[in-house]
């Protein structure tokens, strides 16, 4: 496993360090690491959610809602008010 050194502000460094002594985390590096792990799976749904909005976007059908019809239709997909 490669070696990487980083400075952080005290305040940081005693919040990594907290979330270490806490019992989730072996230790300050095993919670940067699971830190690092949850930012590229953030970022690889985001990747594709922008894939799907390129995707329909191209595909001719698309039209934007406003923000009542997009309320409409989480309301609907939550089991509310159909839209």
């Amino acid at each position: 496993m490669a070696t990487m050194n980083v400075s952080l502000p005290e305040a940081l460094k005693v919040w990594a360090e907290e979330q270490a002594a806490g019992g989730r985390y072996a230790n300050v590096s095993d919670y940067i690491r699971d830190l690092i792990r949850r930012d590229q799976e953030r970022a690889e749904k985001i990747a594709a959610l922008r894939a799907l909005i390129d995707e329909a976007e191209a595909s001719g059908d698309y039209a934007p809602w406003s923000a009542d019809e997009v309320r409409r239709a989480a309301k609907a997909a939550a089991g509310g008010v159909p839209p």
